[in-house]
């Protein structure tokens, strides 16, 4: 615990710099660093071992991000979105059938880095375009990850306090049902306040809550994806960039899950 919060207050204050202070092209290209590393991890943890093979598709993964952001403003764009956040729909029966694809075959790895295309580069592309919108857009990019890290962060404490009735005991025995509460009671309060912040009012603010709720949601199926996935290649993180927290992919798992819905709710919202 106590390394997991050393770990916490040193990142968060330069997270946030970065958000706020960089032009969307910088920061398109910190993230999509970010995005590599998790991209790397999640090779590992679809059975790929030929490190060979991981380099050759990431330099691919490179080359994706660089089209997403040469046509990050044509509508095209938003159906990779859309595709993202329809993938995590698709998640909820995986999780459902624990096994499935569990076996390390090579029609399981593929299969697996497939899901990983629509895992990573929606999230990436929603972000960018959060963050480059001409309305408070470095402030959009922030409260949207602000609601997946407040809500990790209640639900880890409302867990821990009050958690006895597990939520997917099979896939990821530390999560509970009143982790889930603490999560979205912090997420609805993060939401109101934030959205009155950026000047959301009335009806939109309620809405903009309910999208927040969702996005959150959301998020969870994402942590439990990838906690299925690890299950499946047995080993607890993805990695250990990150002290306590583990590696880059245990960090973004919901964030990934979360910022397609984001960007679609906030673009059908008008915000």
């Amino acid at each position: 615990m106590k390394q997991r919060v050393v770990t916490a207050l040193l990142l968060a204050p330069l997270a946030i710099a970065l958000i706020l202070l960089l032009p969307t092209p910088a920061f398109a290209v910190v993230i999509g660093g970010l995005c590599l590393l998790a991209a790397w991890e999640w090779t590992r943890l679809s059975g790929l071992r030929d490190r060979r093979v991981r380099g050759v598709l990431l330099a691919f993964a490179t080359l994706a991000f660089w089209a997403l952001w040469h046509w990050r403003d044509h509508d095209t764009v938003i159906l990779v979105i859309a595709a993202g956040a329809a993938w995590w729909v698709v998640a909820l029966f995986w999780l459902k059938q624990f096994s499935f694809a569990a076996a390390p075959t090579r029609e399981n790895t593929l299969l697996k880095l497939v899901v990983g295309m629509f895992v990573v580069f929606p999230a990436w592309i929603a972000l960018m375009r959060i963050h480059a919108a001409p309305d408070h857009g470095h402030w959009w990019a922030l409260y949207a990850l602000v609601l997946g890290w407040s809500a990790d962060t209640f639900a880890y404490l409302a867990g821990m306090r009050w958690g006895r009735r597990k939520l997917a005991p099979s896939i990821s025995p530390g999560k509970t049902w009143a982790g889930v509460y603490g999560g979205l009671a912090a997420t609805a309060v993060v939401a109101a306040i934030g959205g009155w912040l950026l000047g959301v009012q009335d009806l939109r603010l309620l809405a903009l809550v309910v999208l927040a709720l969702l996005c959150v949601c959301f998020s969870i199926v994402g942590d439990l994806f990838e906690s299925l996935i690890k299950r499946h290649a047995g080993v607890k993180d993805s990695g250990a960039l990150f002290p306590g927290h583990g590696g880059v992919f245990d960090r973004l798992d919901g964030i990934f899950a979360l910022l397609p819905l984001f960007a679609l709710g906030k673009l059908l919202l008008g915000l």
